[in-house]
């Protein structure tokens, strides 16, 4: 009996161990972005994904482990020739991804190898197409078309690139010093351009300057003489006031016998000192008809003083 028991349990322990095994191997827990190739019988039968899996033991095996990541490739440096025949050293870096598994397994036999290499002659040939000095100039379109060129080869493949980056493009010796002469030129030409800006807007600065000041000067002389004008204009003025003044006052006074007394004594004085004068500048001395001239003239006076009030 006891013989009986431990064979069952040595069965069933069998037994047990037997499905652990089948349920070891027939489980696939897939990581996260990769996927599996199982084949049955050595030939093609699915492609399990991420989570849970469960595939037949001792029939089915996993065949190909593949990583849907963004994987970067490094492109080893190699010569190029522009096309005006210059050789050049480039280097570059190489992002791609797996997009379907089973063409990246069956498609090719190291897809990461063919990539690269595919990169490098699409490379040589897209710098082929180009001058020496677009190929710095225009590198973003120079790696967008190498993009482009290497997706549409790799497409049975199952991979897609994303983008390639040139990393360094090293012309000969000789190149480098003619362009170092080029640009040393260049930034000496532009330096002479600034300067001569810099001169030339002075010099307007300076005409500019000058202009406005003979401008605020004639400005200045021109208020300075519209103001003398006038000063000269209220000086003329004033002065006629005021003889106006004086020769109204002379009137009012000359009316009165007072005033009229004093004025044909300053005639008679102005008359006599008159006379005195032509007879010391001639030697003919004119007489009066009448003993009464200087009574005359004082009687005119006193008419146009008589008017004057009036």
């Amino acid at each position: 009996m006891n013989i009986v028991l431990e064979y069952l349990f040595s069965v069933q322990a069998a037994v047990l161990v037997a499905i652990l095994i089948v349920l070891k191997l027939g489980i696939k827990f897939v990581p996260q972005n990769r996927a599996y190739i199982v084949e049955r019988f050595g030939k093609y039968n699915r492609t399990i994904e991420a989570g849970i899996n469960m595939i037949v033991p001792f029939i089915d095996s996993v065949a190909h482990d593949r990583s849907l990541k963004e994987q970067a490739v490094d492109v080893p440096s190699q010569g190029a020739i522009t096309k005006d025949n210059i050789s050049l050293t480039v280097d570059g870096v190489l992002y791609f991804r797996v997009l379907d598994p089973y063409k990246a397994s069956y498609g090719v036999e190291d897809y990461a190898f063919a990539v690269t290499q595919l990169a490098q002659t699409t490379m040589r040939s897209e710098i082929g197409k180009i001058e020496l000095d677009k190929t710095f100039e225009e590198r973003d379109q120079l790696n967008a078309n190498i993009v482009n060129s290497i997706n549409q080869a790799a497409e049975p493949w199952g991979v897609q690139v994303l983008r390639y980056e040139i990393k360094d493009i090293v012309p000969p010796q000789s190149v480098m010093s003619s362009m170092e002469a080029q640009m040393r030129a260049e930034r000496e030409r532009r330096a002479k351009i600034l300067e001569s800006e810099g001169d030339r807007q002075a010099e307007i600065n300076r005409a500019e300057g000058e202009k406005r000041a003979q401008v605020l000067a004639a400005e200045a002389e021109k208020q300075q003489q519209i103001l003398t004008a006038e000063g000269e204009a209220q000086a003329i003025i004033r002065v006629a006031e005021a003889q106006a003044a004086a020769l109204q006052k002379i009137g009012n006074i000359a009316v009165t016998n007072e005033g009229s007394s004093a004025i044909q004594l300053e005639l008679a004085q102005k008359a006599i000192a008159a006379k005195e004068a032509i007879a010391k500048e001639s030697s003919v001395v004119l007489l009066p008809d009448g003993n009464t001239e200087a009574a005359s003239v004082v009687a005119q006076v006193l008419s146009i003083a008589d008017s004057l009030k009036k």
